[in-house]
């Protein structure tokens, strides 16, 4: 494999930033940029979230957001649990019903 060098032009507070990032994660913004052209190469796509998330919740979803927050308007009077196990065996219970 020949190796070739790539040189580009960044604002030296984007590259000092991002050098900390990098490091921080025990790399170097050379192994960095090589594991974003691997990535991309790999997957045939460039691995950047591009989009604007404006999701919008599901009725199900904005019904138990209600109902949270009306459990909190009232005090919190919901159920507390000490762990997830009793939760489950709660919701378990619930269920047989």
């Amino acid at each position: 494999m020949a190796a070739a060098t790539l040189t580009m032009r960044i604002d030296s507070d984007l590259k000092r930033d991002a050098s900390a990032v990098a490091e921080y994660y025990g790399f170097d913004l050379s192994g960095v940029t090589r594991a974003f052209y691997k990535q991309m190469v790999r997957d045939h796509a460039i691995p950047l979230d591009l989009g604007y998330s404006n999701e919008v919740p599901n009725e199900e979803t904005i019904a138990a957001m209600k109902e949270a927050e009306e459990i909190i308007a009232k005090g919190g009077t919901g159920r507390s649990f000490k762990s997830a196990e009793g939760m489950m065996a709660f919701i378990e219970s619930e269920a047989d019903e």
